[in-house]
C-alpha cells in the first residue's frame, strides 16, 4: 500500500492533535503502522514453536516462514515445519486479501496432497496451536473498523471489529507503542460470545535495517483452555529476493517435500 496525499494529511492534522472522532483517530494509529513497516520487500525467519498445556506439559516443533510484501493487496506467507517427524513437511500457504476471506491452502505429507482450507475453518487451530488459521494473515487496515479506546504513557490502545462476518473473534483490543515505530505490543482477541479468548504479546523486539521492528517472541495464551504456544524467531533474512514463484501450491507441495 502507498501513501496517499489524503493519508499524509491526516497523520499531519492526528500529530497536531486536531479534533478527532474515536473512531477517527483508531484507523489513523493502524494507518501509521501499516506505513511504517512498508517495503520491506521480502523476509524469511526460522521459529521454534513451544505447545503448553494446561498442566504445563510442553512440546516443540521447528518450522520457517517466508512473506512477500504486496502493494495491491495483503501479502503472502509460507509457513513449513521442519520437525518433529510427525509434523515435519506439513505446510499453509496464505494469500491475504484487504477486501474479502483470505485464500489458504495446507499441504500434508502423509496424503501428498494440497487442500484448501474453507474460509469457515480459519478459526481453527493452526496445526494443534493456540493460533487460528486467520492469524496467520497479515494485518490489513481494510480488515477492520476501529475505536480508539486510551492512551497509557507511549501506549496507543485502539479497539479493532472485523469486517468479516465469519472471523471467529467479535473485536480485537490492539496495544500500539507510539513511540517504537507504532509497532504492536499486545493484541486481544474477545470470542463470538465477546468474552476475552486469547492475548498475544511481542516482546524481545529488534530494529532491521533502521526500520523495520519485529518481536523474537510471540506469547499466545488460551484464557479458556489454560494452554500457550511460544513462538521465538531468529535468522530473520531481508534480502531473500522471494518473489510470487515461491508462493504458488507447487511451491507449497515442493516446500512440504
Amino acid at each position: 500500500m502507498k501513501k496517499s496525499i489524503i493519508t499524509t494529511i491526516a497523520l499531519v492534522a492526528f500529530s497536531m492533535g486536531f479534533a478527532q472522532t474515536a473512531e477517527e483517530r483508531g484507523l489513523q494509529i493502524a494507518k501509521a503502522a501499516e506505513e511504517a513497516d512498508l517495503g520491506f520487500g521480502s523476509s524469511t525467519v526460522e521459529l521454534q514453536m513451544t505447545l503448553k498445556n494446561k498442566n504445563g506439559q510442553t512440546s516443540e516443533r521447528f518450522l520457517e516462514n517466508k512473506t512477500l510484501e504486496l502493494t495491491e493487496d495483503g501479502d503472502k506467507s509460507l509457513i513449513v515445519f521442519n520437525s518433529p517427524k510427525d509434523v515435519k513437511g506439513t505446510a499453509t500457504l496464505t494469500f491475504t486479501h484487504k477486501v474479502g476471506s483470505d485464500d489458504q491452502w495446507l499441504y500434508l505429507p502423509s496424503i501428498a496432497r494440497v487442500k484448501r482450507i474453507s474460509s469457515n475453518n480459519k478459526s481453527g487451530p493452526f496445526v494443534g496451536s493456540e493460533f487460528a488459521y486467520e492469524d496467520l494473515s497479515s494485518q490489513e487496515v481494510e480488515k477492520y473498523s476501529y475505536k480508539f479506546l486510551k492512551e497509557e504513557g507511549s501506549n496507543l490502545i485502539v479497539e479493532q471489529d472485523p469486517v468479516d462476518p465469519i472471523s471467529g473473534y467479535t473485536r480485537r483490543v490492539v496495544t500500539y507503542n507510539k513511540d517504537k515505530g507504532y509497532r504492536i505490543e499486545k493484541i486481544e482477541f474477545y470470542d463470538r460470545k465477546n468474552s476475552l479468548l486469547k492475548t498475544l504479546t511481542y516482546s524481545d523486539y529488534k530494529l532491521y535495517k533502521d526500520k523495520f521492528w519485529r518481536a523474537g517472541t510471540f506469547n499466545m495464551v488460551n484464557h479458556q483452555s489454560n494452554k500457550e504456544t511460544i513462538l521465538k524467531f531468529s535468522n530473520y533474512n531481508f534480502d531473500a529476493g522471494l518473489t510470487d514463484d515461491d508462493f504458488t501450491q507447487v511451491a507449497l507441495k515442493r516446500a512440504g517435500n
